[in-house]
C-alpha cells in the first residue's frame, strides 16, 4: 500500500506522508554509489515515497544531476523540493557565505532547471536566510518564478519566527524545513505556534539524529574524514556516551514493539501533527524500506509520553552543529 498524503501549507501542496533527503547520495555521508542511489530513487517511487529532497548546493551540482538522470521519464510521478540561497563559485560552495540576490535566484533556478531536467521546481526554498538581502526581496522574486512557472510553491530553511512572517506577508510560504526530531526539539517553544498561526507545513529534517537515533552510531573519530559525523559536536567524547544512554529508551520501545530503532523515531514525528512531514535521508533501498514502513507503526499515548521525557530538550549532549554553521541559523 502506497504511502498516504500530507499537505504542506494552505496553498495546496500535497506531499507523500515520508519523503527522501537525497543530500547523503553525494556528499557528507560516505562515498558515492550512483547505481545504488538510483535504484534506491526508483524504489521510493514504487513505494510512494515520492517527495524527494535536493538543493543546488549537494555536491555542488551533482545531487541535482543524479535526480535528472534518475527521474528521466518518471518526473511527473514526483514532489521535486529544491534549493537556493549558498555562494558556488568555479563549482565549490564558498564557505557558508550566502547569497540570495534576487539575480542569483533566478540563475539558481535556471541551473537547477537544467540539472535536474524539469520545467519547474514543486518547492523552492531558501537553504538559509541572507541577512544583507530583505526576506520581502526574496519572497518577491521566488512570487515571480511562481507565476512564471518555473515554481509552484514557496519554502524557507532555518528561518526565524521574524523572518516567516515578513516573507508570508509578501508571499505565501507553504513549508519550513528545518532539523526536527526526538534528538532536535528546538522549533517547539515558538516556530511550530507560528507554523500552526500561519497555515505552514513543516518538513524535517535529520528525523533520525543523523544516524543517532538508528541505533548504529560510532564515535566521531570512527567516521571517514569527509564524513559529517566526523565534526558533529554530539558524536564527539562525552557528548557521544551521554548521547547513547539518552537514546536508550528509543532501541527498548522499538524491540517490545517489534521495530526498528528509527521507525520509532519516524512514527512518533508522524504522530506529533498531520501538518509534518519528515525527509529521512538514506542511499540504501533497505534503510528506505525500512524508513517507509514506520508510517505503519502507532504509538500510543503513554509511548508518546515517554519518549518526551526521555529526550526532552536538555537531555541530547551537545550543539547540533560546530560554531561556524550555527551562525547560518535564523534563530
Amino acid at each position: 500500500m502506497p504511502l498516504p498524503h500530507r499537505r504542506l501549507g494552505s496553498q495546496g501542496l500535497e506531499v507523500s506522508a515520508i519523503g527522501l533527503g537525497c543530500m547523503g547520495m553525494s556528499q557528507s555521508y560516505g562515498p558515492a554509489d550512483e547505481g545504488e542511489s538510483i535504484a534506491t530513487l526508483h524504489r521510493s517511487i514504487e513505494l510512494g515515497c515520492t517527495f524527494l529532497d535536493t538543493a543546488e548546493v549537494y555536491g555542488p551540482f551533482t545531487n541535482e544531476e543524479l535526480l535528472g538522470r534518475a527521474l528521466k521519464g518518471r518526473r511527473d510521478q514526483v514532489v521535486l523540493a529544491s534549493k537556493f540561497g549558498f555562494s558556488i563559485k568555479d563549482g565549490k560552495q564558498v564557505g557558508t557565505d550566502r547569497d540570495s540576490r534576487p539575480e542569483h535566484i533566478r540563475a539558481a533556478v535556471e541551473g537547477s532547471l537544467s540539472r535536474l531536467g524539469t520545467d519547474h521546481i514543486d518547492l523552492l526554498y531558501q537553504h538559509r536566510v541572507d541577512p544583507a538581502v530583505p526576506i520581502e526581496e526574496v519572497a518577491r522574486t521566488v512570487g515571480e518564478l511562481v507565476r512564471e512557472g518555473k515554481v509552484r510553491y514557496f519554502g524557507l530553511s532555518e528561518a526565524g519566527v521574524a523572518t516567516i512572517r515578513r516573507a508570508h506577508a509578501v508571499h505565501p510560504v507553504s513549508a519550513l524545513q528545518s532539523e526536527y526530531s526526538l534528538w532536535e526539539r528546538n522549533l517547539e517553544a515558538d516556530i511550530i505556534p507560528v507554523l500552526r498561526d500561519l497555515g505552514i507545513g513543516l518538513v524535517a529534517f535529520s528525523p533520525l539524529g543523523r544516524g543517532f537515533l538508528t541505533g548504529a552510531v560510532k564515535r566521531a573519530e570512527e567516521y571517514p574524514e569527509k564524513d559529517f559525523r566526523r565534526g558533529d559536536p554530539r558524536y564527539q567524547g562525552a557528548n557521544f556516551d551521554a548521547n547513547v544512554a539518552a537514546a536508550t529508551l528509543v532501541s527498548e520501545m522499538a524491540a517490545r514493539k517489534q521495530a526498528k530503532p528509527g521507525q520509532i523515531a519516524l512514527a512518533w514525528i508522524l504522530q506529533k501533527s498531520p501538518h509534518i512531514v519528515p525527509i529521512p535521508g538514506t542511499k540504501r533501498r533497505a534503510y528506505l524500506e525500512e524508513n517507509v514502513a514506520a508510517e505503519r507503526i502507532v504509538l500510543d499515548p503513554s509511548e508518546m509520553q515517554a519518549l518526551d521525557a526521555a529526550l526532552a530538550p536538555g537531555k541530547v549532549s551537545g550543539k547540533r552543529y560546530n560554531d561556524k554553521i550555527m551562525q547560518t541559523i535564523d534563530r
